[in-house]
């Protein structure tokens, strides 16, 4: 094979920016997207962007902020060709210990409506310190078919 055969069968890296999204605060992709894997970055509760506003959370409860990084994780799995179905993996990152009950309830209802074809992603949750007033991080990896 030669040298350009070569280069062009490499697969391009993709930043993923969903018209719902901010740009991040620092040099980071939300998303980002080579060959057939598709890196979710670890996203928040934040409502989706408007114009010349800061971002903004979803609301004060663990359910609110869940919910909204599910959809912000969702948008950008899309926007990058995946669905939920292509999730190898996903990591949830919880500020309180005592939140892990109710998010997992949050979760598994979530997932219940997605009518998901693929058995579910693995998962892991950890907790960590987020800004004040995040309760909840998420971030995923898919691999698609193609």
């Amino acid at each position: 094979m030669t040298e350009k055969s070569e280069m062009s069968e490499k697969s391009e890296k993709i930043a993923l920016v969903p018209k719902t999204h901010t740009t991040p605060p620092a040099r980071f992709s939300h998303g980002v997207r080579k060959g057939n894997i598709l890196q979710v970055a670890g996203q928040v509760g934040f409502l989706p962007a408007v114009e010349g506003q800061p971002p903004t959370p979803a609301g004060p409860t663990l359910a609110e902020q869940t919910l909204q990084t599910l959809a912000n994780v969702k948008s950008i799995l899309e926007e990058g060709g995946a669905s939920w179905d292509d999730v190898m993996m996903i990591r949830v990152y919880l500020t309180d210990v005592d939140h892990f009950a109710e998010m997992n309830a949050i979760y598994n209802a979530y997932f219940e409506e997605q009518a998901l074809t693929a058995p579910p992603a693995a998962r892991t949750t950890v907790y960590v310190g987020l800004p004040a007033g995040l309760l909840i991080e998420i971030d995923a990896l898919a691999v698609l078919d193609n």
